[in-house]
This record gives structure tokens, sequence and C-alpha cells, in this order.
């Protein structure tokens, strides 16, 4: 065997050793996104599931607002059905849901009857542990999909990663109101804190010396 050929040899099993290794990275990357976004749809489920209970919870009280309710139902219905339809037309639903629920969060609020319902008080601390998971669970899905992406866009992997069937992800993106980790707030956590007290006024200054008034005091008038 020859030099050239031994060379030759051992540049291509170089190769295919760097290009498995290549893959078998992007693969893992690509596995912790759809883990990830297996984490978000686990709490959106969860979520999912407890509005219908709130809606019955409240609406026996809310005979003049249903079509708050109505909104609320048709958009968690709508969020159920996109998610078929890929992470940014999901978390664009989500978005609209959680505006449905804020406006219903609003009206609650309106009737004092539901401050002393146990079922409601016991719903409002479920979606509120919900939606901060979601908000966290978003956060590290977000977070790998951006890992993936900088790893199948980058030298030497975007060499191959279109070849080998890596293609970029889609973020989930939160409504610009919730870009916090949300806390739903039934109004129902107590009296709000008094106001601070208004600081005093000011003491009025003292009185000017009538013998300072006009600067420093004039001798007397010359002979």
């Amino acid at each position: 065997m020859t030099l050239p050929l031994i060379i030759l040899i051992v540049v291509i099993v170089a190769i295919v050793g760097f290009v498995i290794l290549l893959y078998n990275s992007l693969v893992q990357r690509r596995l912790r996104v759809d883990e990830a976004f297996a984490q978000i749809e686990v709490q959106l489920k969860r979520r999912h599931d407890l509005i219908p209970n709130l809606v019955e919870a409240v609406k026996g009280y809310m005979q003049f607002e249903q079509k708050v309710l109505t909104d609320v139902t048709n958009a968690r219905a709508s969020a159920i059905a996109a998610g078929a339809q890929g992470p940014a037309a999901q978390a664009q639903a989500e978005n609209v849901l959680t505006g449905a629920l804020r406006s219903l969060f609003a009206v609650v609020e309106n009737y004092p009857q539901l401050k002393a319902n146990e079922n409601v008080l016991s719903l409002q601390e479920q979606l509120t542990t919900t939606e901060n998971q979601i908000g966290f669970a978003r956060q590290h899905y977000n977070a790998t999909v951006l890992d993936y992406n900088t790893g199948i866009q980058t030298f030497p992997a975007v060499l191959i990663a279109g070849m080998l069937g890596f293609v970029k992800r889609e973020f989930f993106e939160a409504e610009a109101e919730a870009q916090a980790v949300p806390t739903v707030d039934l109004g129902f956590g107590g009296a709000a804190a008094p106001a601070a007290p208004a600081a005093p006024p000011a003491a009025p200054a003292p009185p000017a010396d009538p013998g300072t008034a006009g600067g420093p005091s004039a001798g007397p008038p010359a002979g």
C-alpha cells in the first residue's frame, strides 16, 4: 500500500468521523428542543383542563357576562386546535386565550360572592401555578431552540445540516404583557395595602427681620 493511498484513507476516515460526531451533536440538540416543547404542551394541557372548571364555577354568578365566558371558551378551543399548527401559531392562539382570561378575571372582581367561593379560590391557585410553569417552560424551550438554530446555521454544520434534514425551529413567543412570568390574580389575595400617608406640609418660612429686609443696615445720615 502506497503512502498517498494511506494518507487518502486517513483523510476519508477523519472526515467520516467528523461528520458522525457533528450529526450526533445536532441530533442531541434537536431532541432537547422536542423535550422542551413537550414540557410546554404538558402545562398548556393542564391550563386547558382547568378553564372549563373555572367557567363552570363562575357562570352561575355572571348571567350578564355571557360574552366574556363565550370568548374564553372559544379562545380555549382555538388554542387546542392550534396545537397541530406549530409553535408559532400555537403561541399566538395561547396569547389570545391569555387575553380572554385576563378579561374574565377583571369581570370576576366585580362579583363579591365569588370571593368566598372555595372552588374558585382553588382554581385561582392552580391557574397561577400553571401560568408560572408555562412561563418557565417557554423560556427553557426558546433557549434550546436558540442553541439548536445557532448550531445548524454556523460553520461547519451549516454545510451538511440541510442535507441531513435539520431545519430551523420556531420560537414560542409570548405577547408583550406576558414576557415576564405571569401571575393570575382574581383579586382575592386580601385587601390592598393602604397608601402611604402624604408627607406633612412644609412649615412656613419665618418672617424676615425688618431690620434686614433691605440688606445690611445703613448708617445714620450724614449731618
